[in-house]
């Protein structure tokens, strides 16, 4: 399908915000930035918030963001609709002590960060990007242009490399910085520098290395959307864009539409911000306390709330058919998929899937089904934690790519502006 000029507009807007966000802390400040602009007010978890009903409000923790509106007419009985996704992406992490080096070489000391597709990483132009925790007590954000580089070995050294390479995560996926001897040398300082503060008064510091390279729409008919961090700042981009929409107009209708963007999925999500931690549910407490919502009314309205998980998943792919369930083949470009696993991977169940089918429906948008293939181990998502933890019936969405936990993932672009036409009719019907 050719995309339309919204989608494209969408898809250089994700693009943007992608390039604002390498690392889960810039992401959940671009989050917070960008409503902000839309006229929510931020609110910080140490003070006292507003309880009265009304009002569009964000929370960043960490690495993580949620924002909500609270209709005029809201009670102690009005249910959520809650658009979750992540701000993390697999990749790599600086270690403690990370200027090091060899034969010349200045090398950056990684962590492995959850599951990447290491080779997807070689011969790109990398940048580091996180926070920085200073000696005044003052926490800032740091991301350099283009600083790295994980050079791949030259096939004249390695005969065998297209027969199945393999790299040694400790000692072949350090990335070059700079030439020259380590101790002469200091990798925070360019964050640092980045940041315009002293590196001699970093105290701490969580910093990622993200692909350089600008998203990118391409293709036959400007059908793909190429970028680091779709997964899954895709879903991410697509709430913030439907719960902005909402601001055009009076906050009104009988739910509280939620956006919950957390930190690390890609590790299992146990965090303070992670979905499997408090966030979300201390948000919750403090909304309907607001409202004067008792202990029976808050789970009435937790009973009369929905959550859509929303992540990526796997288009069929070309060259890897066997790998795919034989018939439910999603196709990157064919809509937003509903994913669905026996063993609650995805907690999409009949009804779920009912409700999703009406909210695409409302907006003229095709959807997709995914299951996996049952020889090929599937993944699971924020969704099954979600409700696990709070009990809210939640569906697994998301969109179709390929290249999945590569440094540079494919996408469709009409996936991603439906993605978020369907999150605006979920807020608001």
């Amino acid at each position: 399908m050719t995309p339309t000029p919204a989608a494209l507009s969408h898809a250089e807007d994700l693009a943007d915000f992608v390039a604002a966000s390498p690392s889960s802390y810039h992401a959940a400040e671009e989050v917070a930035r960008r409503l902000e602009a839309a006229g929510f007010v931020r609110l910080d978890e140490t003070a006292e918030w507003p309880t009265q009903a009304g009002g569009r409000f964000v929370v960043v923790r960490d690495g993580a963001a949620i924002a909500w509106a609270v209709p005029a007419d809201a009670t102690a009985t009005t249910g959520t609709r809650i658009f979750g996704a992540h701000t993390d992406s697999p990749g790599f992490k600086l270690k403690p002590q990370p200027t090091t080096g060899h034969k010349g070489w200045l090398q950056a000391g990684v962590e492995v960060y959850g599951g990447p597709l290491l080779n997807s990483w070689l011969d790109r132009e990398l940048r580091l990007a996180g926070r920085l925790a200073m000696a005044d007590g003052s926490v800032v954000l740091a991301a350099t242009d283009a600083l790295l580089r994980l050079p791949q070995l030259a096939i004249h050294l390695d005969r065998g490399a297209n027969n199945g390479l393999s790299l040694d995560k400790q000692f072949e996926t350090q990335p070059v910085w700079g030439l020259g001897d380590p101790g002469d040398a200091d990798l925070l300082a360019e964050l640092a520098d980045a940041a315009g503060v002293n590196a001699a008064d970093i105290r701490g510091f969580d910093a990622v290395v993200a692909d350089a390279a600008p998203g990118a729409v391409f293709g036959k008919d400007s059908a793909f959307f190429a970028s680091g961090r779709l997964d899954d700042l895709a879903s991410v981009h697509a709430g913030v864009v439907a719960l902005a929409e909402l601001a055009a107009t009076p906050i009104t209708g009988d739910v509280i539409p939620v956006l919950a963007a957390f930190d690390h999925e890609e590790l299992g999500s146990a965090s303070r911000s992670g979905a499997a931690g408090p966030f979300l549910e201390d948000i919750l407490e403090r909304i309907y306390a607001g409202l004067g919502a008792d202990i029976s009314e808050k789970h009435r309205a937790y009973a009369a709330s929905w959550c859509l998980s929303s992540d990526v998943g796997h288009s069929v792919h070309p060259n890897y058919a066997a790998k795919h369930d034989p018939v439910v083949q999603p196709l990157l470009g064919s809509g937003p998929i509903l994913k669905i696993n026996a063993n609650q991977r995805y907690a999409t169940d009949a009804v779920g899937a009912a409700a999703w089918a009406d909210w695409c429906e409302s907006v003229g948008v095709a959807s997709q089904e995914f299951v996996s293939n049952n020889s090929v181990p599937c993944g699971s998502t924020i969704g099954p934690i979600t409700a696990t933890r709070l009990g809210i019936r939640t569906v697994d969405v998301g969109i179709p790519i390929l290249s999945m936990h590569s440094a540079r993932e494919l996408a469709g672009v009409t996936d991603l502006h439906d993605l978020a036409r369907v999150a605006e009719a979920f807020f608001t019907r």
